[in-house]
């Protein structure tokens, strides 16, 4: 669904309020990425963990991985649940504490990529690469003037 875009000046666009945009755009990005997620019955903290987990197999613990991705979380998440829930679906195995995904963890892995990668696709459409690059490169000054980390994750 794209949307035709009147056109403004430059001086039109950098008057407009930052805060407002990126609030916005949260939002609709946020709220299709966990639409998407919801159809297999998943959250983001769900999202994550798999993705982590996936990504350095035996690495993590619990309490590693929720320091990880408590810095990223908005919902309040209880972490601990978010694991049992993945465990008692038998997405996610634990071995001496630490986290390792299942045959069926990868496969609700790849599931919830596809869905997101429309979402991705979507938000991509009419975006050149470098004009997202620029897009997150002053995205990423933004945070680091008002003092965040404008590092990439790791």
């Amino acid at each position: 669904m794209s949307t035709t875009l009147k056109e403004y000046t430059q001086e039109e666009l950098a008057a407009q309020p930052i805060g407002a945009w990126t609030g916005v755009a949260y939002r609709l990005v946020v709220g299709a990425i966990r639409e998407q997620l919801a159809v297999e019955d998943l959250t983001q903290p769900h999202w994550w963990t798999l993705n982590h987990v996936a990504g350095d197999p035996g690495r993590w613990t619990r309490a590693a991985l929720t320091e990880r991705l408590a810095k990223w979380d908005d919902l309040g998440t209880d972490f601990d649940a978010v694991f049992d829930d993945l465990t008692g679906r038998g997405w996610l195995t634990e071995d001496a504490g630490l986290m390792t995904l299942t045959e069926a963890g990868e496969s609700g892995l790849a599931r919830a990529r596809e869905r997101g990668a429309r979402v991705h696709r979507q938000t991509h459409q009419g975006i050149a690469p470098a004009d997202f690059a620029t897009t997150i490169d002053v995205l990423r000054r933004m945070v680091a003037n008002l003092g965040g980390d404008g590092n990439l994750p790791d």
